[in-house]
């Protein structure tokens, strides 16, 4: 049997950027109660992402986002897509090769991250946007015989 809980996380951007989202999402967890499951996020977006990503040394943002420019750089002449400005089709690439949606395990209670690990949303457009994030928490029910054996 399982046992779950959904909300939506609203995050405010503040333009291009990895915007720290871990404290929100942890706090979907813990008004959960799930001592024991899975936290599915998806974000609803095309011109965003989700990266689970080191969360102590600035540079490793900062060399991740120069490196999705250089892959998808804002005003190419080749994109037919602009109907937005010069980072519209570059936001879709930088999102469809990042992710749109994350599962983290739960352990006792607490999103199973690694100590140099944080959860971002992505934003891949120069501007502020608010995005809108489904989380689902699921708990993974121990069975009867699991439950007698300890």
């Amino acid at each position: 049997m399982m046992m779950g809980h959904q909300e939506r996380i609203e995050v405010a951007t503040r333009g291009r950027g990895l915007h720290d989202v871990t404290a929100l999402v942890e706090a979907v967890v813990r008004k959960a109660g799930v001592h024991t499951g899975l936290c599915h996020l998806f974000l609803q977006h095309t011109s965003a992402s989700l990266l689970v990503q080191e969360n102590a040394d600035e540079d490793v943002r900062s060399d991740l986002l120069d490196w999705l420019a250089r892959i998808a750089p804002d005003g190419d002449p080749r994109y037919r897509h602009t109907a937005e400005g010069p980072d519209d089709m570059s936001a879709h690439l930088r999102a469809a090769i990042t992710a749109t949606s994350l599962t983290i395990p739960i352990v006792d209670g607490r999103l199973a991250l690694g100590t140099w690990q944080a959860i971002y949303v992505c934003e891949h457009r120069t501007t502020p946007h608010r995005r809108m994030i489904v989380a689902t928490v699921t708990e993974i029910a121990r069975s009867d015989s699991d439950r007698a054996s300890g």
